[in-house]
């Protein structure tokens, strides 16, 4: 008798484990909202792209073009 392949059990560091933890959402900005960036500091979003593709940033000054998922952007 031959087990399926959808009875097997995988171990948890599997990439084939299918209850692996969701990823957590992107966090949504909008104009005007405070941040700090790892490297630049604390800004200002002054515009964000479509579905939050990415979002500009003013840092005193200098501009920056930040890319989703934003991992070095927090919100203030």
């Amino acid at each position: 008798m031959t087990k399926s392949a959808g009875s097997r059990r995988h171990l948890p560091s599997s990439p084939f484990n299918r209850n692996a933890p969701a990823a957590p959402p992107i966090e949504q900005y909008t104009v005007g909202d405070r941040v700090s960036h790892d490297q630049f500091g604390l800004g200002r979003i002054i515009a964000v792209e479509h579905d939050n593709a990415a979002v500009l940033v003013d840092f005193s000054g200098r501009r920056g073009r930040i890319a989703s998922p934003f991992a070095k952007l927090a919100k203030l």
